[in-house]
């Protein structure tokens, strides 16, 4: 299921939640409103919200505040044209311009996605489509890693305390991390799949540059990315080095 909403740039730690966006739009009355405010082409009021599907204000607000919370609709004070009024500006609200994409298992096809216009764009005569599309995968991995890295200001690490770390970030982006053992984490689920399994050498050479590259950035050097490829999962296996 897809609806308009977009992912920020590389990671899902900060990315809004498909699912639970989707399971509030579940509720007839706050999908006929959401309806009702992407049509409108501007921002629309709390008393317009409710007069649209025939309920009271103060039920509105709930169901307004339950889609802003979802990250569907931004609100703010202010007009909802350009009359100027007097007195208090009434709260107003509008679509946010992202997307929501839900798949289960979890997949990352506007990654590979990114990666592969990458490539298309930064080939040259010295370099094919797939070596810049792979050197665009690590450096976006490389990106993630130093984010993360800077937030949570690990220390030097080891390589279970990097794998623990790593876990994260997998399970966010879809990978289905599981640990076979204190320093080995296999990747039960491919985000890029079904893709990778009609072209593997250029969508797993992608997939393993990228998981390199965040451990470079993270600074996780006592763990390593490994190409073992395995039938329905991830072809990449995360050991300590």
């Amino acid at each position: 299921m897809t609806s308009d909403r977009a992912t920020p740039e590389g990671t899902g730690v900060d990315a809004l939640d498909g699912i639970e966006s989707v399971s509030v739009l579940g509720d007839p009355s706050r999908r006929s409103m959401y309806a009702f405010i992407r049509r409108a082409g501007r921002p629309v009021t709390r008393d317009e919200a409710a007069a649209s599907i025939g309920i009271s204000r103060k039920l509105a607000a709930f169901h307004l505040d339950k889609l802003v919370d979802a990250g569907l609709l931004r609100a703010r004070y202010g007009a909802p044209d350009a009359e100027r009024r007097v007195g208090r500006r009434p709260k107003v609200y509008e679509p946010t311009d992202a997307e929501i994409a839900v798949t289960i298992p979890d997949r990352r096809h506007e990654l590979l996605a990114e990666l592969l216009l990458a490539g298309v764009t930064g080939e040259t005569a010295g370099r094919t489509a797939a070596q810049a599309a792979t050197e665009a995968a690590a450096t976006r991995g490389r990106r993630l890693g130093e984010q993360q890295r800077a937030q949570s200001r690990p220390g030097r690490l080891g390589a279970e305390r990097g794998l623990t770390l790593c876990e994260r970030m997998l399970d966010a982006h879809g990978y289905e991390p599981v640990r076979e053992g204190p320093t080995r984490v296999r990747l039960h689920n491919c985000p890029f799949h079904p893709l990778a399994t009609q072209t593997p050498e250029l969508v797993c050479g992608l997939n393993h540059a990228f998981l390199a590259g965040y451990l470079e950035g993270l600074d996780a050097a006592g763990v390593r990315a490994e190409l073992a490829p395995r039938a329905g999962e991830c072809c990449v296996v995360l050991s300590g080095a």
